[in-house]
């Protein structure tokens, strides 16, 4: 069972779902060959079983050959939501986090190319790395919040929440439009440019400000 606490509160919360959203900073869509979305967000899933805390080591997997960082901001889900509207999404926000959505872009793209789902890209085990959670209440998101990753003391990722094609309320409302979101679930809510390949040894250093910060070590 994986459980997360919110900072300076002594409430554990499970994790439930893992929702993330691909494609939401055009820049990425546009590096990595592929359309920019514009009425839709692109959703796939991981699992509460790959989640670490940041501090703790993503291994890298013996079969595949390149393993991609993405840094992103995470929401935590606080209420049953369906269908919500923006109020309702809004209120759905309990705490906010950043996170490692770590990727095997070789498997992604066989995948892709044989029109197959690419899955087995994002589950494997210490694919997701969780920074220390603050609530909502505490901070109000206002989009100008940089957004960086470093690897190896250099930035390879830099931006502002503020470019996502979908703000966090709109993914909200989007994907509590086709499916329920509960108490626990997390959103990863995308990645900007600058993705890249890490390998065993590579210190990875990111963050979101006024957020929290992010560290692990390709083991």
């Amino acid at each position: 069972m994986k459980t997360i606490k919110i900072k300076d509160s002594n409430k554990e919360i499970q994790i439930g779902k893992v929702v993330c959203v691909g494609r939401n900073y055009a820049d990425h869509a546009k590096e990595m060959g592929n359309e920019v979305p514009d009425k839709f967000p692109i959703v796939f899933m991981k699992t509460a079983t790959c989640m670490i805390n940041s501090g703790e080591n993503v291994v890298h997997p013996s079969y595949s050959e390149n393993l991609h960082h993405e840094i992103e901001l995470v929401l935590l889900i606080g209420a049953t939501v369906k269908n919500a509207n923006s109020k309702e999404a809004e209120n759905a926000i309990v705490s906010y986090a950043v996170g490692l959505d770590m990727t095997l872009r070789d498997l992604q793209f066989k995948s892709k190319e044989k029109g197959e789902p690419w899955t087995f890209a994002k589950i494997f085990d210490t694919s997701g790395v969780l920074s220390e959670f603050v609530s909502a209440d505490e901070y109000k998101l206002t989009g100008e919040e940089k957004i960086y990753l470093s690897v190896n003391n250099e930035i390879k990722q830099e931006a502002t929440v503020g470019l996502m094609l979908f703000n966090p309320i709109e993914i909200i409302k989007n994907i509590s439009s086709r499916m329920t979101l509960e108490e626990g679930d997390l959103i990863f809510t995308g990645t900007p440019a600058g993705v890249g390949r890490v390998v065993k040894g590579d210190k990875l250093s990111g963050g979101i400000e006024n957020i929290g910060k992010v560290e692990t070590t390709i083991a």
